[in-house]
This record gives C-alpha cells, sequence and structure tokens, in this order.
C-alpha cells in the first residue's frame, strides 16, 4: 500500500502468529467502542508476547531490547466490550537493529481486519540505549513469522 492509496482491511490468512486478547470493560470509551490507544496497546503486547513466549526477550534482564520508534494504525470495523479479538502479528523488514512489525486486529471468527498497522523496533542496549545488531536467537524467531 503506498501512502496514497487508501488502506483496505487484509485477510487473517495474511498473517503468521496470533494472540487471543479479551476486551475488557475499560477499554470502551465513551462512544461505545474500544478507545483507539487501546489498538496500540494490543500490537506491543502481541509481540512482547511472542518474543517472551519464544525465549528470546527477558523482559527483566535481557541486555538486547527493543524501542518503539514509529506506529501506526488504520481502523476498519468498531470492537467493543465484550469482544474476543485476536492479534494477528507478521514481520515484513529485518534490519540490523530493527524490524517492522505488522499487525491486525481480527474479531472472533472473521476473516477480514478489524483494524491493521504495524510498528518499527530498533533494539539497542539495555544500559546505553545505543543501537546493536538483532541477536541470532531473535532473528530465528523473527523469520518464523516472516513472509515465505
Amino acid at each position: 500500500m503506498s501512502d496514497n492509496s487508501k488502506p483496505v482491511p487484509g485477510p487473517r490468512a495474511g498473517y503468521r502468529h496470533f494472540h487471543p486478547i479479551q476486551t475488557r470493560w475499560m477499554d470502551n470509551d465513551v462512544y461505545g467502542h474500544v478507545n483507539n490507544v487501546v489498538y496500540y496497546s494490543w500490537f506491543d503486547t502481541a509481540v512482547n508476547h511472542y518474543l517472551v513466549a519464544g525465549g528470546v526477550l527477558d523482559i527483566e534482564r535481557s541486555p538486547v531490547i527493543g524501542l518503539v520508534i514509529e506506529t501506526r494504525c488504520n481502523y476498519f470495523a468498531s470492537i467493543a466490550f465484550p469482544e474476543q479479538v485476536e492479534v494477528g502479528v507478521r514481520v515484513a523488514h529485518v534490519g540490523r537493529s530493527s524490524v517492522r512489525y505488522e499487525l491486525g486486529i481480527f474479531k472472533d471468527g472473521e476473516d477480514s481486519a478489524a483494524a491493521q498497522g504495524h510498528f518499527v523496533h530498533v533494539y539497542v542496549d539495555r544500559e546505553s540505549r545505543r543501537p546493536v545488531e538483532i541477536p541470532a536467537k531473535m532473528r530465528e524467531a523473527l523469520a518464523r513469522i516472516s513472509p515465505d
């Protein structure tokens, strides 16, 4: 998608990993749907859960951590408590020290994304906060959710 084209919702089949999330009462805003800021939290939760569960990120001790430097989300359908959603995750690009994750939010059982977006992590040394090369084990985990 170029920046000049209108975003369209992608299919569930375009994602390699899914993380289930139960919406909460507090996620709804005064307009009766999940507030936009919650979607970014879901993005962060799905990616970091994948990394922690895969054994490549220890939130308290890993010497290399990812910092978000860019994020975007497009919304296509309303979601509200008490709906269950799944966050689809895939890796679109891996550089020396950065990763672009693409994410889709799917209502339970639906094939078309209710929202989709991306964020970019730059991996840095925990202490110095300077960019570092992505560790080999993390690259392996990222390859598992990259397109073929």
